[in-house]
């Protein structure tokens, strides 16, 4: 059966979306040609009969706030005899009302105009006595795509809730043997070593027997056995050797293990005793949880500090001296609401998200916070409980930029 790459897909998107967009500006029949005349102010200038409105949205160096501009017969008149009401709806069910207030020689909005600004505008004017009223589509940002393209395209998505951001620093460090666990075998009378009875890897249990070893004043054999469970590390000695000061073997338990990580000025002032840690072996998916147990008090003159955390080792996959990276959790935060990261794209070099209502999709200014790595914290310009798009939102964003140019501003 023939199948397409996920990357192959996604560039095949990317060009069916590429293709001309529906009109995205549009109103009733009767002035809908008219409504693409631009004002003198560079605004959207629709007309009945000899009243004219330009709209303009202004946001250089304030909030975006709306300017209109009324004109009879092709001349500028007075602001204050136009009464003035505009609704924009927005993508879920949203409605903004605004009502203005007079500037200058323009009507000015009391409300702001927040991002995106993308809605269906409905405009209602009074003059010199008679009702006005203007109905159009301005959307940006905006791309609806067909529930075929959209099972293709492997786009996911997940509800803006709260979260709990988890703050972490990486620690490098290596696998140790806990020091009270390394036991050195000695035979308590100096003499002959007549048998050893273990071998370096053998793993004893306490009380074992070692080795066997003839008292040098006596004459008499005695045995010697293991002072703790673990592993034969070390052998020293062989048969027939002299056990004065020396010992036999080495036995550690390795059924757990130190983990050793070094820490810098600017990781030891986060760093207190309980923290969790993650830690990875560097060179497979294998992870264990522990926490911070010591942390010296002293710095070496590398200008660094010895953190430690101790993780049971049963299977024996920790060994000493294996290279380990650490992910410390430093702090949590709750957050009333946070996207992923992986959901971000730019749009006007603004953060965005794109927010799913069906088969419609749009973007959303956001202002964030701070962020763990795999959710930001969103502190406006996104409802709580909105569907966004956490996977493959670029194919959204290459639809939507073809549109990006007839946005005024």
């Amino acid at each position: 059966m023939f199948t397409m790459s996920r990357q192959l897909i996604a560039a095949t998107l990317i060009s069916i979306l590429a293709l001309p967009s529906t009109v995205v500006w549009a109103q009733s029949p009767s002035v809908a040609e008219e409504m693409v005349v631009k004002g003198p102010h560079g605004g959207k200038l629709v007309k009945q009969g000899d009243f004219d409105i330009e709209i303009t949205v202004f946001e250089r160096g304030i909030p975006p706030e709306m300017r209109i501009y009324a004109y009879s017969k092709g001349q500028l008149v007075d602001p204050a005899k136009v009464e003035l009401e505009i609704l924009l709806a927005r993508l879920g069910g949203r409605l903004d009302t605004l009502s203005f207030s007079v500037e200058n020689d323009y009507l000015v909005s009391n409300q702001t105009v927040t991002e995106p600004h993308s809605f269906e505008v409905t405009v209602k004017a009074v003059y010199s006595g008679q009702n006005f009223n203007w109905n159009y589509q301005n959307f940006e940002g905006r791309t609806e795509i067909s529930s075929r393209i959209l099972a293709l395209s492997a786009i996911e998505t997940e509800r803006a809730n709260p979260q709990t951001l988890a703050f972490s620093d990486t620690l490098f460090g290596i696998v140790a043997p806990i020091k009270d666990r390394l036991f050195s075998v000695n035979a308590p009378y100096a003499g002959i070593i007549e048998q050893l009875h273990v071998k370096i890897g053998d793993q004893v249990k306490q009380g074992q027997l070692i080795a066997t070893v003839r008292n040098g004043q006596t004459l008499k054999s005695y045995q010697v056995e293991s002072p703790a469970s673990g592993q034969v590390t070390e052998q020293i000695l062989n048969r027939g050797d002299h056990s004065a000061n020396s010992a036999l073997i080495r036995v550690a338990d390795l059924s757990s293990v130190w983990i050793d990580l070094s820490a810098f000025p600017k990781n030891i002032e986060k760093l207190r005793l309980g923290l969790p840690v993650s830690i990875g072996d560097n060179h497979s998916d294998e992870y264990v949880t522990s926490t911070i147990s010591y942390i010296s008090p002293t710095m070496t003159g590398g200008h660094i500090a010895r953190a430690r955390a101790v993780i049971t080792n049963e299977q024996g996959h920790w060994r000493p001296g294996m290279h380990v990276k650490a992910n410390v959790e430093t702090r949590t935060k709750a957050v009333p609401l946070a996207v992923k990261v992986s959901a971000l794209q730019t749009f006007r070099d603004m953060p965005v998200v794109f927010a799913k209502y069906g088969n419609t999709f749009e973007v959303r200014m956001v202002e964030l916070g701070e962020s763990d790595g795999e959710y930001i914290e969103v502190l406006s310009g996104l409802e709580p409980g909105v569907e966004y798009v956490t996977v493959n939102s670029f194919l959204l964003k290459a639809d939507v930029l073809k549109d990006a140019a007839k946005h005024d501003h």
